[in-house]
C-alpha cells in the first residue's frame, strides 16, 4: 500500500496542476453571471441618486466590503464557542492475538510470586468515553480572542464605510464627466467635421500656390491645433460613460443618458464653524475609528500575554464503559483536577512583556498620527471646496462668454465678415470652456464628496444592500439633500 501511494505522488506534476481553457472560460462565466444576477434595468435616465444607488447595490467591491464584513461576524460568533467546556466523546476497538498474561513477584523479596501467570483481559474489548473538559487558562485565551474578534468585525464595518465613500466619490466624478460628455459630444464632433473639411481646403490652397506660401502654412498649422485639442477631449470625454457604467453594473453595450441636473455648488458648508467639523470628523472618521479599535485590540493581546504566565488550571468529568469480561467493574465515572505550569516560559516572560507593550505604543502612536492626519485632510478637503467651487464660477462665467463670442463670429462669418479660421478656432474655443465648466464642476462635485467623507457622512443603507434599489435611491437623495442644507449629523449619532 506504501509504495502503491508513493507510485502515485511520484506522478504528480505541474501540468497536471494547471488549469485549462476550458476550467477558465466556465469559471469566468460563473464570475459573469453572478455580478449581472439580479440586477435591475435602467428603466429610463440614468440620475444622480439612482446612479450612487445602483454602485451601492451593485459595485463588486462594495460587496466584496460587505462580504468581508460578513466573514469577520461569522470568525466573531464561531469562535465564542471556544469558551465553553469540551465535551469529547470517543469509542474505541482493541483485538490480540493472544492473552495478556502476566506474572508477579514479591514485593520484600523479589521471588516469583507461587501463583500460576494469570490472564487480566480479554483477547477483544470495546470502548466507549463520553467526558466534558473545561481549562481556566483557554477560557481566558478564548475570551480576549473573542473580543479581539469583535473588534475586527467594527473594523470590518469602517472599511466598508470608507469604501463606501470612494464609491460615492466616483460615481459623483464620473457622473458629471458623462453629463459632459452627453452634452459637448455632438458640438465636438461638428467642429472636428468642419475643422477637417477646412484643412483639407487649405491644403488644396497651398498646393495650387494661390497665395504665399506661409499663410496656408499658418493656417494648417491653426487648424491642426484645434484639432489635436478637440481630439484629446473626445478621447478624455468617450471614457467616462465605460467609467460610470462599470461602476453602476450597466452592461457596457447599453446606450444609456443621464439627466443634466442643476450643476449649482453649494457653498453652505464653507458657512460651518470648523470647531464643529473638526468634532464631528474626529468622531465619524472611519480610519480614526478603525485606529481605535487596532489599539484596542492591541491592549486585548496584551492581556492575553499575561495570561500565559500563570498555571493552567483544568477540570474534567467523564463517563467510560468497556466490554472486557475481566472487569468487575465495567461501568465507571471518572473526576479530576490538574494544574500545570510552564517554568521555563518565565525565561520569556520580559522579552513577551516588552513586545506586548511595544504593540500597544505602536496603535497608540499610529491613532495619534491619524488624529492629526484627519484634521489635516479636513482643513484640506474644505479649502479645496472653496477653491473648487470658485473655479467653477469663474468658468462658468468664462463658458457663457465664449457662447456668446461663438455665435457672433459665426453670424459674421455668415455674413463674410469673418474667416472660416476665426469661426472655428472661437466654436472650438467655446467647446472647450464648456468642457472646462464640466471639469470644474465635476471638480467641485468631487471636492464635497472628499469632504463628506472625511466627516465620515454617507447614506444610512443596509450594510449587506438587500434595501430595494427604489428605497436606496430614495435614502441617497435624502442623505445629498441633508448635504445641500449643510446639515451636520449629531455628534453622538452612529453611522
Amino acid at each position: 500500500m506504501g509504495l502503491l501511494i508513493l507510485s502515485g505522488c511520484s506522478t504528480l506534476d505541474i501540468d497536471s496542476a494547471r488549469l485549462s481553457t476550458s476550467e477558465i472560460r466556465s469559471t469566468l462565466a460563473e464570475d459573469r453571471a453572478a455580478l449581472t444576477r439580479d440586477v435591475a434595468p435602467l428603466s429610463g435616465p440614468l440620475t444622480l441618486n439612482e446612479a450612487i444607488a445602483r454602485a451601492i447595490k451593485y459595485n463588486a467591491d462594495r460587496r466584496y466590503r460587505a462580504m468581508e464584513e460578513a466573514v469577520a461576524m461569522g470568525t466573531f460568533e464561531a469562535g465564542q464557542f471556544d469558551m465553553l467546556p469540551k465535551l469529547v466523546a470517543s469509542a474505541g476497538y482493541r483485538s490480540r492475538n493472544n492473552d495478556l498474561i502476566t506474572r508477579s513477584t514479591d514485593s520484600v523479596t523479589g521471588a516469583p510470586s507461587l501463583a500460576n501467570p494469570y490472564i487480566s483481559s480479554s483477547r477483544t474489548a470495546v470502548t466507549t468515553d463520553v467526558g466534558i473538559s473545561w481549562s481556566l487558562l483557554d477560557f481566558g485565551q478564548s475570551y480576549y480572542a473573542a473580543r479581539q474578534n469583535a473588534d475586527r468585525v467594527l473594523i470590518a464595518g469602517e472599511r466598508r464605510r470608507k469604501a463606501l465613500h470612494n464609491l460615492i466619490l466616483d460615481v459623483r466624478t464620473a457622473y458629471w464627466r458623462v453629463v459632459a460628455a452627453q452634452k459637448l459630444m455632438p458640438l465636438l464632433r461638428t467642429t472636428i467635421t468642419e475643422s477637417e473639411l477646412a484643412l483639407k481646403d487649405a491644403r488644396k490652397a497651398e498646393a495650387d500656390r494661390i497665395r504665399s506660401p506661409l499663410e496656408p502654412l499658418r493656417y494648417q498649422r491653426q487648424l491642426l491645433e484645434n484639432l489635436r485639442l478637440l481630439e484629446t477631449i473626445e478621447q478624455e470625454l468617450s471614457a467616462a460613460r465605460i467609467e460610470l457604467a462599470t461602476l453602476t453594473a450597466i452592461p457596457l453595450t447599453v446606450d444609456y443618458t443621464v439627466v443634466d441636473q442643476a450643476g449649482d455648488i453649494n457653498t453652505a458648508w464653507l458657512g460651518q464653524p470648523m470647531d464643529k467639523l473638526e468634532e464631528v470628523a474626529l468622531l465619524r472618521n472611519p480610519d480614526l475609528r478603525e485606529g481605535i479599535y487596532n489599539a484596542r485590540i492591541a491592549q486585548q493581546e496584551t492581556r492575553r500575554t499575561l495570561l500565559k504566565f500563570f498555571p493552567g488550571l483544568s477540570f474534567n468529568y467523564g463517563y467510560k464503559r468497556s466490554d472486557d469480561d475481566y472487569l468487575i467493574h465495567q461501568n465507571w465515572t471518572e473526576a479530576g483536577a490538574q494544574i500545570s505550569f510552564n517554568l521555563l516560559g518565565l525565561l520569556s516572560a520580559p522579552a513577551q512583556m516588552r513586545l506586548a507593550d511595544a504593540g500597544v505604543a505602536l496603535a497608540d502612536q499610529r491613532r495619534m498620527a491619524i488624529q492629526m492626519a484627519v484634521l489635516s485632510q479636513l482643513h484640506i478637503a474644505r479649502l479645496q471646496y472653496a477653491n473648487t467651487a470658485q473655479q467653477y464660477e469663474r468658468s462658468d462665467a468664462i463658458a457663457q462668454v465664449d457662447v456668446r463670442l461663438a455665435q457672433h463670429i459665426a453670424n459674421q462669418a455668415s455674413a463674410e465678415k469673418q474667416s472660416t479660421l476665426d469661426r472655428i478656432s472661437q466654436q472650438s474655443a467655446a467647446v472647450l470652456s464648456q468642457l472646462r465648466r464640466y471639469q470644474a464642476l465635476s471638480n467641485a462635485q468631487a471636492a464635497a464628496s472628499r469632504l463628506q467623507a472625511t466627516l465620515g457622512m454617507e447614506p444610512s443603507v443596509d450594510a449587506t444592500s438587500d434595501m430595494p434599489l427604489e428605497a436606496l435611491t430614495a435614502a441617497v437623495d435624502k442623505s445629498l439633500q441633508a448635504w445641500n442644507q449643510g446639515v451636520l449629523p449629531e455628534p453622538e449619532s452612529r453611522p
